[in-house]
């Protein structure tokens, strides 16, 4: 029983109150006065540099026993450099590139100043008025952002509640006044890339007052999505000597002319009644206002990259954007342009035998009869006979779902930057990336589990080609690896290491203005997670299409030919590029499917539980209870243990995927059915065509 004078003491605590924490940018001002990074600061705290970074944005707060010594230190920092009062406190620093470097192609001339007024609280509003952009330009030769959508009464919905008045009434109008008066567009985010070109979004209104059919009703253009040759639109751009890439007039369309001097001159085009927006990647986004889309695409193209197509293909091209093929280099005093160290370069190059694909040119014209690898995502049931009784008898079954699982095995991974060359009877090593020739058929593993050597699972049947980070694996695992061939690449480097650090980041944040953050206890972040769509819905559609994004730009990696008229053996368009490259596709998944195993293998020695399924990021586990917090594993202190599943929003940690019976897993399983395959969405299609 307390004493009167300690429950007296607490009440005049309460009555006084915390010390209140400085505003987030006066955070980050004391920080950069005292000279110390964010990294620095993270690991004096024990947390996250970008727990830290989320402290001075403003999009959370540190919590007890961290709050009241991160107190301490800022106001340390205030003593020893007060604020002048003549000096304004700078903002939280940005992730703005530097200046850009002497570069081939330079970049925009400065546009003329159009219209613009703040946005309307109706989507019709009644008169136009100019006004201030709503939020400072990041540069002053975009002032007016990435992108506008265009509605059919001329208002062009910028980013930051801007709306431009467009004037246009043709296609060839807009693609001028996007160019030369409009202020759109986007700095590059490498400083040997190029800025990113304007888009500009229409809706189904702006489309049929520009000359464009509301929909693509005709045969012809249904199965090749594109206006027709001698469709009026396509024979005005010509007309007015502009062109079309070989895609075409589509959804997705970029009108351009050959770059004049220092000007560029592109303006891509989004059309939403034909379907621009997937919906499986921006849910819902086609059907919000003008002005609600127009701040769902400007936050993904502020923290991913202007949309360029579909998530797919945007996600390959920011590869391009963080890594550009080419940089300028002086020649006998001229600049002139050169290869980027680092890059994949600006030629395609042919893959070695087994990382293709049987249509591809270099299999059917040499003959290759000698197998693929088959680095493909998990697709695993366990044997109903191996279940035990205790396990049959525990209530539920519990999914798991790892957060971008493709992303973090992106992280520092060492890919070939060269072309392959071929050897027999290699020593294996496991620092340099290819593919080799092995026999692990006579590794004896757990069948609770499921092989790590194969996608569906099963032990190997005999010699197979393996990606280097598989037979690292079974090296790992106590196994002699004694490779037969391999094709190996002697030039290497972290390709994806950029690529993996933006998405990352804007996956985190978007996360973080949803309501999740790293902070959250396991409690706390499962039930955030379970409402977190609801919180903000735009927020929640930038969220999916940046996870749509790295699944979609690690596929696109390896592109098939596509058409009823392909032939085997005859080129097509995706694989004459330099990012088709196959063999990264299948170091990414070789990876995240290595981790998984390694996971689940941790999870058999921290808790003795055997996993049910899993499809590829998604595991299924009988569970006590109709929480992960009743099987994974934690320390006496509470804190979980390393190595198996953990809960939180970083790339690589788990999130719950759903919750089911576990006599409703068992009764898929005996139907040869993945459980994992529909743990999320309740009741299962119970049939043979899963």
């Amino acid at each position: 029983m307390p004493t009167e004078d300690e429950l007296f003491a607490a009440v005049d605590a309460l009555l006084t109150g915390e010390p209140e924490m400085p505003s987030p940018a006066e955070r980050a001002r004391l920080r950069e006065a005292a000279g110390i990074t964010q990294a620095r600061l993270a690991q004096v705290l024990q947390t996250t540099t970008q727990s830290v970074k989320n402290w001075e944005a403003g999009r959370s707060e540190p919590r007890p026993p961290r709050r009241q010594a991160y107190q301490r230190l800022l106001d340390g920092w205030a003593a020893q450099h007060p604020a002048r009062p003549s000096t304004p406190v700078p903002a939280a620093p940005s992730d703005t590139p530097p200046p850009a470097a002497p570069s081939v192609e330079p970049s925009r001339a400065a546009v003329a100043e159009p219209a613009v007024r703040p946005v309307p609280t109706s989507r019709r509003p009644a008169e136009k008025k100019a006004a201030k952009p709503a939020t400072a330009p990041v540069d002053p030769r975009f002032p007016h952002g990435p992108l506008a959508v265009l509605d059919g009464d001329g208002s062009a919905y910028a980013v930051g509640g801007v709306v431009l008045d467009c004037p246009a009434t043709t296609i060839t109008e807009l693609v001028e006044w996007t160019l030369k008066e409009s202020g759109l567009g986007a700095a590059r985010l490498n400083r040997n890339g190029k800025d990113s070109d304007p888009l500009i979004v229409l809706t189904a209104s702006a489309a049929v007052k520009l000359g464009l059919p509301e929909r693509l009703e005709g045969r012809e253009e249904r199965r090749s999505l594109r206006l027709a040759e001698d469709h009026p639109v396509v024979k005005q751009i010509g007309k007015a000597k502009w062109q079309l890439t070989q895609r075409g007039f589509g959804p997705w369309a970029r009108i351009y002319r050959k770059a004049q001097g220092s000007a560029r001159q592109c303006v891509q085009l989004a059309v939403l009644s034909w379907d621009a927006l997937d919906t499986r990647s921006w849910p819902g986004v086609a059907e919000l206002a003008p002005a609600d889309i127009a701040r769902v695409l400007g936050v993904y193209a502020q923290r991913v990259i202007t949309p360029r197509g579909s998530t797919a293909v945007s996600g390959l091209e920011l590869m391009t954007a963080l890594r550009p093929p080419t940089r300028a280099v002086q020649e006998n005093g001229t600049w002139v342009s050169g290869h980027n160290p680092g890059s994949l370069g600006s030629d395609p190059m042919d893959p070695a035998p087994p990382e293709s694909i049987a249509e591809h040119p270099v299999v059917v014209h040499s003959g290759w009869n000698g197998g693929f690898l088959n680095e493909e995502a998990y697709q695993w049931v366990r044997d109903p006979a191996l279940l035990s009784d205790e396990e049959c008898l525990l209530p539920y079954a519990v999914g798991l779902d790892l957060n971008t699982a493709f992303l973090a095995a992106a992280a520092r991974l060492v890919v070939g930057l060269s072309a392959p060359d071929h050897f027999h009877g290699p020593v294996f090593n496991k620092k340099i990336p290819g593919s080799w020739l092995a026999d692990l058929s006579g590794i004896d593993l757990d069948p609770r589990l499921p092989s790590p050597f194969t996608p569906d699972g099963t032990r190997p049947t005999g010699p197979a080609w393996y990606q280097t980070h598989t037979l690292a694996y079974a090296q790992e695992l106590g196994h002699d690896v004694q490779p037969i061939e391999a094709y190996l690449r002697r030039e290497t480097g972290a390709y994806l290491d950029p690529w993996h650090d933006r998405l990352k980041t804007a996956y985190l944040d978007t996360l973080a203005d949803l309501g999740v953050t790293a902070e959250l206890t396991d409690a706390e972040f499962l039930a955030a997670m379970e409402h977190h769509k609801q919180t903000d819905p735009a927020m929640a559609a930038v969220l999916a299409a940046i996870k749509a994004t790295v699944k979609g730009g690690i596929g696109k990696l390896r592109e098939r030919p596509q058409g009823r008229t392909y032939r085997d053996g005859d080129p097509w368009p995706a694989m004459q590029r330099p990012t088709w490259r196959p063999d990264i596709r299948a170091a990414v998944i070789s990876k995240a499917r290595v981790n998984m195993h390694r996971k689940l293998a941790n999870m058999v020695k921290l808790t003795g539980l055997y996993p049910l399924a899993v499809l590829s990021d998604c595991v299924v586990y009988p569970s006590p209870g109709a929480s992960p917090l009743d099987f994974l594993p934690y320390a006496a202190s509470g804190k979980p243990l390393m190595g198996g599943f953990r809960l939180g929003p970083t790339p690589g940690l788990a999130k719950l995927e759903g919750v089911q019976e576990m006599a409703w897993a068992v009764d898929l399983m005996e139907k040869g059915l993945n459980p994992a395959r529909h743990i999320k969405g309740g009741d299962a299609v119970l049939d043979d065509g899963e």
